[in-house]
């Protein structure tokens, strides 16, 4: 691990040492980011009171295995914010593909950054942003950790966030090809499951009742069958039970 006061991105960080050559697995950890940034390069504001940190992988890790990394990032987060606040589902839960919430407000969220570096190697960089002590501001429906747990403090999430994603790595790594475990265990953590919702996407947007995933990808069922979307946005429409959901 190497903590620094602010820098531009964690993310930018993790990735010159990635190039640098240091060894897969090393955490970058800020107190606060002047250019921190989210999906589609959206402004992900940064100031200090928060968790900013950023994973690189490249040790047995290939392109293809990003987006189910983002799943098991997603889960050792859930696992983090559950250990230091005692909440379970549904006040803590997952938002496809990415967030972390409390109460349904986004608390922190997670990006992934594949980059091929020397001699080729493919380096897997995994960003994840908490709201811990402070909201960004500007940003309606957000939540903070010590909305739920006063004592919580940085240092504190941050190791239990470590531990959490080396055993859920471990576990990832050690699976059966093709096990779908994880999916399993990040849908039973899903946000709105069983509702009615909309996904946005850069061209298109589509309506549907979300029945859960299928490794990874979200699970619609529409006026016109079922689809698979690998990304986009969601909004929840309605609020149904999460029993209807499952993974394919």
């Amino acid at each position: 691990m190497q903590t620094q006061a602010e820098v531009s991105s964690t993310s930018d960080i993790a990735l010159e040492r990635a190039r640098e050559g240091e060894r897969s697995r090393l955490w970058i950890v800020a107190r606060s980011q002047t250019k921190g940034r989210g999906r589609h390069g959206r402004v992900f504001l940064s100031p200090p009171g928060n968790l900013y940190a950023s994973l690189f992988l490249n040790e047995g890790c290939r392109a293809s295995h990003a987006p189910e990394l983002g799943f098991v990032a997603g889960l050792a987060l859930f696992d983090a914010a559950a250990a230091l606040t005692g909440l379970a589902h549904p006040r803590l839960s997952l938002k496809w593909p990415n967030d972390l919430l409390v109460d349904g407000k986004k608390c922190a969220g997670v990006l992934l950054e594949g980059h091929a570096v020397h001699d080729g190697v493919f380096a897997l960089i995994i960003g994840i942003g908490v709201n811990v002590a402070v909201l960004p501001p500007g940003l309606p429906n957000t939540a903070m950790l010590k909305d739920v747990a006063p004592d919580v403090t940085v240092e504190a999430l941050f190791l239990h966030l470590s531990d959490s994603f080396a055993r859920r790595f471990s576990d990832w790594t050690q699976a059966p090809r093709g096990s779908q475990a994880h999916f399993a265990a990040w849908a039973e953590r899903a946000h709105a499951i069983g509702s009615q919702v909309r996904v946005k996407m850069p061209r298109a947007e589509v309506e549907g009742r979300f029945r859960g995933l299928d490794r990874g990808r979200l699970l619609l069922d529409t006026s016109e069958g079922l689809v698979k979307l690998d990304a986009g946005d969601l909004y929840v429409l309605d609020q149904s039970p999460a029993s209807q959901g499952r993974v394919a």
